[in-house]
């Protein structure tokens, strides 16, 4: 996480002053990161989806979309931190994965690259 290494000790000081370190298990902070995707997910549920990109542009949903981002990224670092992953490196892993698993020539333009 050498890129993102600045905003981890960030965090650690931040915990480490709350003393809150005793509730950040792998299980907790796996829990608080589902738990913040769903408040993200909760502000977009019932936007249509061809006005979800103008909806998310104006200032005050934006903003709120804004704060529920930065949760589930401090919860997902924290998490990595917890569990000794590199998380540029994992993402950067699953990249490749992804491009071996969708080939442009099946998957251009589909959501699928089933060949049925």
């Amino acid at each position: 996480m050498n890129e993102l290494q600045p905003l981890l000790e960030e965090l650690r000081r931040f915990n480490a002053e709350r003393e809150w370190g005793q509730f950040h298990d792998s299980k907790n902070l796996s829990m608080l990161l589902s738990s913040e995707a769903g408040e993200l997910l909760a502000l977009l549920r019932w936007v249509p989806n061809a006005e979800s990109d103008a909806y998310a542009s104006q200032p005050v949903p934006r903003q709120r979309l804004a704060e529920e981002i930065g949760d589930v990224g401090i919860a997902l670092v924290l998490l990595c931190d917890r569990l000794k992953i590199d998380l540029v490196g994992a993402m950067r892993d699953k990249l490749e994965k992804n491009r071996a698993k969708y080939p442009v020539e099946r998957a251009r333009g589909r959501w699928t690259t089933d060949e049925s």
